[in-house]
């Protein structure tokens, strides 16, 4: 008899650069995931969103409990620019982080550069 499948929350702990992306997921330090990630100072995390999904503030408060660390969320919204609510965007003001959203394989592109620079940069990457 097989065993069940047994699916973990992902996580990588530690930063790395996106080498590709695409087929609804994103490769990184040799690895394959399926589905958005928070890249995030602690580290690399699965997120629960697909395109289409709101953006809402609830979905950001793993990006708001390491804001300390952040000085620039980019948001990777889909094969698409999407605007973020303005909810979202003042939240992430008063915890002192400036957002910029984009579409996922630009905000891949950008975050890899600025990773590269050692800038204070976090991204929420929404699988295209």
């Amino acid at each position: 008899m097989r065993k069940p499948i047994k699916i973990r929350n992902a996580h990588f702990p530690g930063r790395a650069p996106i080498d590709s992306y695409g087929n609804g997921g994103f490769r990184f330090a040799d690895m394959s995931h399926r589905g958005s990630l928070l890249m995030l100072p602690s580290g690399i995390y699965g997120w629960d969103m697909e395109e289409g999904d709101p953006l809402t503030v609830a979905n950001f408060q793993r990006v708001f409990s390491e804001a300390a660390e952040i000085e620039v969320l980019l948001v990777g919204t889909g094969k698409d620019i999407r605007p973020l609510p303005a909810e979202l965007k003042a939240q992430l003001r008063q915890h002192g982080v400036s957002s910029d959203p984009m579409s996922t394989g630009a905000a891949v592109r950008t975050y890899n550069i600025m990773l590269a620079e050692s800038r204070a940069v976090a991204a929420a990457f929404i699988a295209v």
